[in-house]
Protein backbone atom coordinates (compact mmCIF):
# COMPACT_ATOMS: atom_id res chain seq x y z
CA UNK A 1 0.00 0.00 0.00
CA UNK A 2 2.80 2.39 0.92
CA UNK A 3 4.49 1.63 -2.40
CA UNK A 4 1.23 2.22 -4.27
CA UNK A 5 0.73 5.59 -2.62
CA UNK A 6 4.34 6.61 -3.14
CA UNK A 7 4.18 5.89 -6.89
CA UNK A 8 0.91 7.61 -7.74
CA UNK A 9 0.07 11.13 -8.86
CA UNK A 10 2.25 13.92 -7.58
CA UNK A 11 4.06 11.50 -5.28
CA UNK A 12 5.34 9.74 -8.37
CA UNK A 13 6.68 13.04 -9.69
CA UNK A 14 8.39 13.72 -6.36
CA UNK A 15 9.78 10.19 -6.19
CA UNK A 16 11.23 10.34 -9.69
CA UNK A 17 12.62 13.78 -8.98
CA UNK A 18 14.43 12.57 -5.86
CA UNK A 19 15.90 9.69 -7.85
CA UNK A 20 16.98 12.16 -10.52
CA UNK A 21 18.62 14.46 -7.97
CA UNK A 22 20.53 11.54 -6.51
CA UNK A 23 21.71 10.34 -9.92
CA UNK A 24 22.64 13.87 -10.97
CA UNK A 25 24.61 14.43 -7.77
CA UNK A 26 26.56 11.21 -8.26
CA UNK A 27 27.18 12.03 -11.94
CA UNK A 28 28.41 15.55 -11.18
CA UNK A 29 30.62 14.36 -8.32
CA UNK A 30 32.23 11.70 -10.51
CA UNK A 31 33.00 14.18 -13.29
CA UNK A 32 34.35 16.76 -10.86
CA UNK A 33 36.60 14.12 -9.32
CA UNK A 34 37.92 13.48 -12.83
CA UNK A 35 38.68 17.18 -13.24
CA UNK A 36 35.84 18.09 -15.60
CA UNK A 37 34.90 21.79 -15.24
CA UNK A 38 31.42 22.76 -14.08
CA UNK A 39 30.53 24.44 -17.35
CA UNK A 40 30.96 21.17 -19.27
CA UNK A 41 28.98 19.29 -16.66
CA UNK A 42 26.15 21.82 -16.97
CA UNK A 43 26.08 21.57 -20.75
CA UNK A 44 26.10 17.78 -20.67
CA UNK A 45 23.14 17.70 -18.29
CA UNK A 46 21.27 20.33 -20.30
CA UNK A 47 21.86 18.24 -23.42
CA UNK A 48 20.42 15.20 -21.66
CA UNK A 49 17.43 17.26 -20.51
CA UNK A 50 16.79 18.43 -24.09
CA UNK A 51 17.02 14.85 -25.37
CA UNK A 52 14.52 13.63 -22.77
CA UNK A 53 12.18 16.54 -23.57
CA UNK A 54 12.24 15.69 -27.28
CA UNK A 55 11.72 11.99 -26.54
CA UNK A 56 8.79 12.83 -24.27
CA UNK A 57 7.32 15.04 -26.98
CA UNK A 58 7.15 12.23 -29.53
CA UNK A 59 6.19 9.55 -27.00
CA UNK A 60 3.60 11.37 -24.90
CA UNK A 61 3.02 14.77 -26.41
CA UNK A 62 4.25 18.15 -25.29
CA UNK A 63 3.91 19.12 -21.65
CA UNK A 64 0.76 21.22 -21.37
CA UNK A 65 -0.78 21.01 -17.89
CA UNK A 66 0.33 23.83 -15.62
CA UNK A 67 1.89 21.71 -12.83
CA UNK A 68 4.06 19.77 -15.28
CA UNK A 69 5.11 22.96 -17.09
CA UNK A 70 6.17 24.58 -13.82
CA UNK A 71 7.93 21.45 -12.64
CA UNK A 72 9.83 20.98 -15.90
CA UNK A 73 10.85 24.65 -15.82
CA UNK A 74 12.06 24.26 -12.24
CA UNK A 75 14.11 21.22 -13.24
CA UNK A 76 15.72 23.17 -16.07
CA UNK A 77 16.61 26.09 -13.81
CA UNK A 78 18.08 23.66 -11.32
CA UNK A 79 20.31 21.82 -13.76
CA UNK A 80 21.32 25.12 -15.41
CA UNK A 81 22.57 26.27 -11.98
CA UNK A 82 24.76 23.23 -11.28
CA UNK A 83 28.14 24.29 -9.96
CA UNK A 84 27.20 27.96 -9.55
CA UNK A 85 27.68 29.93 -6.27
CA UNK A 86 24.94 29.73 -3.67
CA UNK A 87 23.99 33.38 -4.31
CA UNK A 88 23.00 32.45 -7.85
CA UNK A 89 20.92 29.59 -6.49
CA UNK A 90 19.08 32.08 -4.29
CA UNK A 91 18.51 34.33 -7.29
CA UNK A 92 17.35 31.34 -9.30
CA UNK A 93 14.82 30.47 -6.59
CA UNK A 94 13.49 34.02 -6.75
CA UNK A 95 13.21 33.92 -10.53
CA UNK A 96 11.38 30.61 -10.32
CA UNK A 97 9.03 32.09 -7.72
CA UNK A 98 8.16 34.92 -10.10
CA UNK A 99 7.43 32.47 -12.89
CA UNK A 100 5.29 30.24 -10.66
CA UNK A 101 3.36 33.20 -9.19
CA UNK A 102 2.61 34.50 -12.67
CA UNK A 103 1.08 31.24 -13.86
CA UNK A 104 -0.80 30.60 -10.62
CA UNK A 105 -2.37 34.05 -10.97
CA UNK A 106 -3.35 33.12 -14.53
CA UNK A 107 -5.04 29.92 -13.34
CA UNK A 108 -6.79 31.71 -10.47
CA UNK A 109 -8.34 34.20 -12.88
CA UNK A 110 -10.76 31.46 -13.93
CA UNK A 111 -12.05 31.07 -10.38
CA UNK A 112 -12.42 34.83 -10.00
CA UNK A 113 -14.35 35.02 -13.26
CA UNK A 114 -16.70 32.25 -12.13
CA UNK A 115 -17.25 34.02 -8.81
CA UNK A 116 -18.10 37.39 -10.36
CA UNK A 117 -20.59 35.84 -12.76
CA UNK A 118 -19.97 38.35 -15.56
CA UNK A 119 -22.18 37.82 -18.63
CA UNK A 120 -20.56 35.76 -21.40
CA UNK A 121 -20.06 37.66 -24.64
CA UNK A 122 -21.44 35.84 -27.67
CA UNK A 123 -23.02 38.00 -30.37
CA UNK A 124 -20.95 41.12 -29.63
CA UNK A 125 -17.62 39.56 -30.60
CA UNK A 126 -19.14 37.80 -33.59
CA UNK A 127 -20.58 41.13 -34.74
CA UNK A 128 -17.20 42.87 -34.51
CA UNK A 129 -15.72 40.19 -36.75
CA UNK A 130 -18.60 40.64 -39.17
CA UNK A 131 -18.02 44.39 -39.24
CA UNK A 132 -14.29 43.96 -39.88
CA UNK A 133 -14.96 41.52 -42.73
CA UNK A 134 -17.81 43.41 -44.43
CA UNK A 135 -20.74 41.45 -43.05
CA UNK A 136 -19.32 37.95 -43.45
CA UNK A 137 -18.32 35.38 -40.83
CA UNK A 138 -14.70 34.60 -41.74
CA UNK A 139 -14.54 31.63 -39.38
CA UNK A 140 -17.53 30.03 -41.08
CA UNK A 141 -16.23 30.85 -44.56
CA UNK A 142 -12.81 29.30 -43.86
CA UNK A 143 -14.29 25.99 -42.80
CA UNK A 144 -16.76 25.92 -45.67
CA UNK A 145 -14.01 26.52 -48.21
CA UNK A 146 -11.18 24.42 -46.85
CA UNK A 147 -12.28 21.88 -44.24
CA UNK A 148 -12.87 18.42 -45.74
CA UNK A 149 -13.38 16.33 -42.65
CA UNK A 150 -11.15 14.17 -40.43
CA UNK A 151 -10.81 11.49 -43.12
CA UNK A 152 -9.46 13.88 -45.75
CA UNK A 153 -6.65 15.81 -44.06
CA UNK A 154 -4.93 18.42 -46.23
CA UNK A 155 -1.41 19.86 -46.02
CA UNK A 156 -2.72 23.08 -44.52
CA UNK A 157 -4.38 21.07 -41.73
CA UNK A 158 -0.94 19.74 -40.76
CA UNK A 159 0.66 23.18 -40.98
CA UNK A 160 -2.18 24.72 -38.99
CA UNK A 161 -1.87 22.10 -36.25
CA UNK A 162 1.89 22.63 -36.05
CA UNK A 163 1.48 26.40 -35.77
CA UNK A 164 -1.29 26.06 -33.17
CA UNK A 165 0.60 23.63 -30.94
CA UNK A 166 3.82 25.66 -31.15
CA UNK A 167 2.11 27.92 -28.60
CA UNK A 168 2.90 25.31 -25.95
CA UNK A 169 6.56 25.05 -26.96
CA UNK A 170 7.95 28.37 -28.18
CA UNK A 171 7.20 30.71 -25.21
CA UNK A 172 8.54 28.43 -22.43
CA UNK A 173 11.61 27.45 -24.48
CA UNK A 174 12.42 31.12 -25.17
CA UNK A 175 11.99 31.98 -21.48
CA UNK A 176 14.30 29.14 -20.46
CA UNK A 177 17.00 30.01 -23.02
CA UNK A 178 16.96 33.70 -22.14
CA UNK A 179 17.25 32.95 -18.43
CA UNK A 180 20.22 30.67 -19.03
CA UNK A 181 22.06 32.84 -21.53
CA UNK A 182 21.29 36.43 -20.54
CA UNK A 183 19.34 37.16 -17.38
CA UNK A 184 19.22 40.90 -18.10
CA UNK A 185 17.25 40.21 -21.27
CA UNK A 186 15.19 37.61 -19.41
CA UNK A 187 14.10 40.32 -16.96
CA UNK A 188 13.15 42.60 -19.84
CA UNK A 189 11.23 39.78 -21.47
CA UNK A 190 9.38 38.81 -18.28
CA UNK A 191 8.32 42.38 -17.50
CA UNK A 192 6.53 42.62 -20.80
CA UNK A 193 5.26 39.04 -20.66
CA UNK A 194 3.78 39.47 -17.17
CA UNK A 195 2.09 42.72 -18.22
CA UNK A 196 0.55 41.00 -21.23
CA UNK A 197 -0.68 38.17 -19.06
CA UNK A 198 -2.10 40.53 -16.41
CA UNK A 199 -4.11 42.52 -18.94
CA UNK A 200 -5.33 39.36 -20.66
CA UNK A 201 -6.42 37.78 -17.37
CA UNK A 202 -8.26 40.96 -16.42
CA UNK A 203 -10.17 40.77 -19.68
CA UNK A 204 -10.92 37.10 -19.14
CA UNK A 205 -12.50 38.06 -15.81
CA UNK A 206 -14.42 41.10 -16.99
CA UNK A 207 -15.29 39.96 -20.53
CA UNK A 208 -15.70 36.17 -20.62
CA UNK A 209 -16.24 35.35 -24.28
CA UNK A 210 -17.58 32.32 -26.11
CA UNK A 211 -15.18 31.15 -28.83
CA UNK A 212 -16.64 30.38 -32.28
CA UNK A 213 -16.99 26.62 -31.71
CA UNK A 214 -19.07 27.35 -28.61
CA UNK A 215 -21.09 30.10 -30.28
CA UNK A 216 -21.92 27.56 -32.99
CA UNK A 217 -23.49 25.19 -30.47
CA UNK A 218 -20.41 23.21 -29.46
CA UNK A 219 -20.64 21.14 -26.30
CA UNK A 220 -19.33 23.07 -23.29
CA UNK A 221 -19.25 23.11 -19.50
CA UNK A 222 -20.78 26.55 -18.98
CA UNK A 223 -24.35 25.42 -19.56
CA UNK A 224 -24.95 27.36 -22.76
CA UNK A 225 -26.70 26.04 -25.87
CA UNK A 226 -25.83 28.64 -28.49
CA UNK A 227 -26.65 29.10 -32.17
CA UNK A 228 -24.95 32.42 -32.98
CA UNK A 229 -23.10 30.73 -35.86
CA UNK A 230 -23.83 27.80 -38.17
CA UNK A 231 -22.45 24.45 -36.89
CA UNK A 232 -18.66 24.37 -36.86
CA UNK A 233 -16.07 21.66 -36.39
CA UNK A 234 -13.10 21.91 -34.05
CA UNK A 235 -10.44 20.06 -36.08
CA UNK A 236 -7.41 21.45 -34.24
CA UNK A 237 -5.69 18.08 -33.81
CA UNK A 238 -6.50 16.47 -37.15
CA UNK A 239 -3.25 17.55 -38.78
CA UNK A 240 -1.03 16.06 -36.11
CA UNK A 241 -3.06 12.91 -35.81
CA UNK A 242 -2.51 12.52 -39.53
CA UNK A 243 1.29 12.47 -39.07
CA UNK A 244 1.18 10.13 -36.08
CA UNK A 245 1.40 12.52 -33.12
CA UNK A 246 -1.72 11.17 -31.46
CA UNK A 247 -0.19 11.34 -27.99
CA UNK A 248 0.32 15.05 -28.32
CA UNK A 249 -3.27 15.61 -29.34
CA UNK A 250 -4.57 13.43 -26.51
CA UNK A 251 -2.52 15.46 -24.03
CA UNK A 252 -4.00 18.63 -25.44
CA UNK A 253 -7.54 17.22 -25.34
CA UNK A 254 -7.04 16.41 -21.67
CA UNK A 255 -5.60 19.86 -20.98
CA UNK A 256 -8.42 21.75 -22.65
CA UNK A 257 -10.94 19.85 -20.55
CA UNK A 258 -9.88 21.82 -17.47
CA UNK A 259 -9.02 25.08 -19.26
CA UNK A 260 -11.18 28.17 -19.04
CA UNK A 261 -13.45 27.71 -22.05
CA UNK A 262 -14.58 31.35 -22.14
CA UNK A 263 -11.09 32.88 -21.99
CA UNK A 264 -11.19 33.73 -25.68
CA UNK A 265 -10.71 37.50 -25.75
CA UNK A 266 -7.84 38.23 -26.21
CA UNK A 267 -6.21 35.25 -27.90
CA UNK A 268 -3.05 34.37 -25.99
CA UNK A 269 -2.02 32.07 -28.84
CA UNK A 270 -1.89 35.05 -31.17
CA UNK A 271 -0.44 37.37 -28.54
CA UNK A 272 2.43 35.05 -27.60
CA UNK A 273 3.28 34.39 -31.25
CA UNK A 274 3.66 38.12 -31.95
CA UNK A 275 5.34 38.74 -28.59
CA UNK A 276 8.31 36.51 -29.39
CA UNK A 277 8.74 38.12 -32.81
CA UNK A 278 8.54 41.67 -31.44
CA UNK A 279 11.03 40.98 -28.66
CA UNK A 280 13.70 39.74 -31.06
CA UNK A 281 12.79 42.14 -33.87
CA UNK A 282 15.45 44.82 -33.05
CA UNK A 283 18.25 42.26 -33.34
CA UNK A 284 17.18 40.79 -36.68
CA UNK A 285 19.08 42.84 -39.23
CA UNK A 286 17.97 41.09 -42.42
CA UNK A 287 14.73 42.74 -43.53
CA UNK A 288 13.56 39.63 -45.39
CA UNK A 289 13.97 37.52 -42.26
CA UNK A 290 12.15 40.19 -40.27
CA UNK A 291 9.09 40.13 -42.47
CA UNK A 292 9.20 36.37 -42.77
CA UNK A 293 9.00 36.14 -38.98
CA UNK A 294 5.72 38.05 -39.09
CA UNK A 295 4.24 35.12 -40.96
CA UNK A 296 4.25 33.23 -37.65
CA UNK A 297 1.66 35.38 -35.81
CA UNK A 298 -0.29 35.81 -39.05
CA UNK A 299 -0.41 32.05 -39.57
CA UNK A 300 -1.41 31.59 -35.92
CA UNK A 301 -4.40 33.94 -36.29
CA UNK A 302 -5.46 32.22 -39.50
CA UNK A 303 -5.15 28.74 -37.98
CA UNK A 304 -7.13 29.77 -34.89
CA UNK A 305 -9.97 31.08 -37.04
CA UNK A 306 -9.94 28.03 -39.32
CA UNK A 307 -10.08 25.70 -36.32
CA UNK A 308 -12.93 27.79 -34.81
CA UNK A 309 -10.87 28.37 -31.68
CA UNK A 310 -10.92 32.17 -31.96
CA UNK A 311 -12.35 35.04 -33.92
CA UNK A 312 -9.95 37.35 -35.74
CA UNK A 313 -10.86 40.14 -33.33
CA UNK A 314 -9.46 37.96 -30.52
CA UNK A 315 -6.11 37.93 -32.32
CA UNK A 316 -6.21 41.68 -32.99
CA UNK A 317 -6.91 42.33 -29.31
CA UNK A 318 -3.97 40.16 -28.29
CA UNK A 319 -1.66 41.98 -30.71
CA UNK A 320 -2.82 45.35 -29.39
CA UNK A 321 -1.96 44.32 -25.83
CA UNK A 322 1.47 43.16 -26.97
CA UNK A 323 2.07 46.58 -28.53
CA UNK A 324 0.91 48.33 -25.38
CA UNK A 325 3.09 46.17 -23.15
CA UNK A 326 6.24 46.87 -25.17
CA UNK A 327 5.48 50.59 -25.42
CA UNK A 328 4.93 50.84 -21.65
CA UNK A 329 8.14 49.07 -20.64
CA UNK A 330 10.22 50.75 -23.32
CA UNK A 331 9.17 54.10 -21.85
CA UNK A 332 9.74 52.99 -18.25
CA UNK A 333 13.19 51.59 -19.01
CA UNK A 334 14.19 54.66 -21.01
CA UNK A 335 13.17 57.03 -18.23
CA UNK A 336 14.85 54.86 -15.59
CA UNK A 337 18.11 54.91 -17.53
CA UNK A 338 17.96 58.69 -17.88
CA UNK A 339 17.20 59.14 -14.20
CA UNK A 340 20.06 56.87 -13.16
CA UNK A 341 22.45 58.52 -15.58
CA UNK A 342 22.90 55.34 -17.61
CA UNK A 343 23.27 55.38 -21.36
CA UNK A 344 19.91 54.97 -23.12
CA UNK A 345 19.36 51.58 -24.69
CA UNK A 346 19.12 53.06 -28.18
CA UNK A 347 22.34 55.05 -27.97
CA UNK A 348 25.78 54.07 -29.17
CA UNK A 349 28.45 53.00 -26.74
CA UNK A 350 29.50 50.21 -24.46
CA UNK A 351 26.99 50.65 -21.65
CA UNK A 352 26.23 47.27 -20.06
CA UNK A 353 22.54 48.15 -20.02
CA UNK A 354 22.22 48.98 -23.68
CA UNK A 355 20.12 46.78 -25.95
CA UNK A 356 22.10 44.16 -27.90
CA UNK A 357 22.65 44.86 -31.56
CA UNK A 358 22.51 41.33 -32.97
CA UNK A 359 20.66 38.10 -32.31
CA UNK A 360 23.97 36.49 -31.24
CA UNK A 361 24.66 39.23 -28.75
CA UNK A 362 21.35 38.82 -26.95
CA UNK A 363 22.28 35.23 -26.15
CA UNK A 364 25.67 36.11 -24.73
CA UNK A 365 25.87 35.35 -20.99
CA UNK A 366 25.13 38.41 -18.90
Amino acid sequence: MVLAVSTSGLWRVLWYSLIGVGALTAYSAALRAAGVPWVRIRWSVIGAYAAVYIWWFFANGVIIDRISVLWSFAIFLGIASIGRPWREWVRMAGDLGIFVAMWIAYDESRGIADGLGMPIQVESVRNIDRFLFFGTDPVVDLQRRFYRGPADVQWYDVVGSAVYYSHFIVPPVVIAILWFRNRHQWVRYMRRFATLLFVACSMFILLPTAPPWMAAGGRNRVGLDLDALPPLSRPTGNGWRHIGLDGFVEAWDTGRDWANQVAALPSLHSAFALFVVVFFWPWITNRYVRWALLLYPAAMALALAYFAEHYFVDAFAGWAIVGGSFWLWNEIERRTERRDGAEPADAEGDSPDRAPRTADEILQPS
